[in-house]
């Protein structure tokens, strides 16, 4: 029997879901299949996911204590006693940039198990540099294979070194029944009023100042007929943005409910009028996913890892450059506009998104791992 392990640091729902269909179809092969996270909680993210609600194996390294108030000795000495006592004969790793999974990875060279890298990151996410670079392909010969989001992801892969055979996609995926039209339109409105709804960490890549900018010219341009915009999430920017909200004198019609868990998300995702996604760097953009889940037509920032495999020009949504402001507020201009059928576009969102659900994160890594055996 193949025993296979899934790290990540900390598993939320999305993570369950897909562990939950890996762990459907490899009991068809009899693998066995059991999850293993850093931590139950952190800090980065402060999302719920119940194991017990899921039928899944999993087992979190650090059980009691948030992941950032743990010192590294001590986490990566549980760790790599929990990698002994489990004794996997593949790992799939969730990224190299924390030294725990680094660890792992080397107590995985050590005891000769097969490795598969689980990555999100494409070449211009974030500032590269030659030594960086360098480091990274050294990293990457380690694993035997990989399992990534999309296009730009594996074209980085390739860039780094791997072979065009290695690396598979299906990696950034979302429980898509979770949010289905189907699933939630009986839920009541959160507010009486058409919105455009965006979920983000407040923070400085997700370019909230010029959303709300592009808004508040969209807000001019229509008057009383505009539809409001709804900021959830939270983070060390919401004063700034709190202010910034005041000077464009937008504050009757921007709502900031605060960091919401996914159940408390559904309402929006049931009620909105469309998503936009901002950012100035975003290695994929997994509320995108949850948005098209949901029927909804999608901005998209061109710089979002999901971009290009997700958003079909016209059809499902519309991509724009982030530095644009202007190029924004034309497309809230177009979504409200009759010129733009909505009930099609949501359509299309819908019907792409089903190509990118758990199921293929399963087909994708249980590749990843058949081809991590053989080589």
């Amino acid at each position: 029997m193949v025993k296979v392990s899934v790290l990540f640091e900390n598993y939320g729902p999305y993570h369950m879901s897909r562990l939950e269909a890996f762990q459907e179809l490899c009991n068809l092969s009899n693998w066995e299949i059991f999850g293993i996270e850093l931590a139950r909680s952190q800090h980065k993210y402060q999302w719920k996911a119940d194991p017990k609600s899921y039928p899944v194996n999993l087992c979190s390294i650090l059980e009691d204590q948030p992941l950032e108030e743990v010192s590294l000795f001590t986490l990566i000495r549980k760790s790599l006693g929990k990698m002994h006592s489990l004794n996997p004969d593949v790992i799939a790793i969730a990224g190299y940039s924390h030294p725990a999974m680094l660890a792992i990875l080397a107590w995985s060279l050590w005891n000769r198990k097969s490795t598969v890298l689980m990555s999100a990151s494409k070449e211009d996410d974030a500032p590269r540099s030659a030594k960086t670079e360098y480091l990274k392909r050294q990293i990457l010969r380690a694993f035997n294979a990989a399992l990534v989001g999309g296009k730009p992801q594996k074209h980085y892969l390739l860039k780094l070194g791997k072979s065009c055979d290695s690396v598979f996609t299906g990696y950034n995926v979302v429980g898509n029944d979770t949010f289905h039209p189907n699933n939630i339109s009986y839920l009541s409105t959160p507010l009486n009023k058409s919105f455009f709804l965006t979920i983000n960490r407040f923070i400085p890549k997700k370019n909230l100042f010029v959303l709300l900018e592009a808004y508040a010219a969209y807000r001019q341009a229509v008057g009383t007929q505009a539809q409001s915009l709804v900021l959830s999430g939270d983070g060390p920017l919401r004063s700034e943005l709190e202010e910034t909200i005041h000077k464009l004198n937008i504050q009757d019609s921007v709502y900031l409910p605060g960091f919401l868990q996914q159940q408390d998300l559904l309402p929006y995702f049931a009620h909105a009028t469309c998503f936009i996604h901002a950012s100035i760097q975003e290695q994929w953009g997994l509320v995108v996913n949850e948005a098209m889940a949901a029927g909804l037509p999608v901005i998209v920032s061109n710089q979002c890892g999901c971009f290009e495999d997700l958003v079909i020009e016209g059809i499902n949504g519309f991509g724009f450059d982030p530095n644009n402001q202007k190029q924004l507020t034309d497309l809230m201009l177009k979504i409200t506009s009759q010129s733009v059928d909505l009930e099609k576009m949501s359509a299309a969102a819908l019907a792409h998104i089903q190509n990118f659900s758990p199921d293929y994160f399963a087909k994708g890594l249980k590749q990843a791992v058949e081809y991590a055996l053989s080589h």
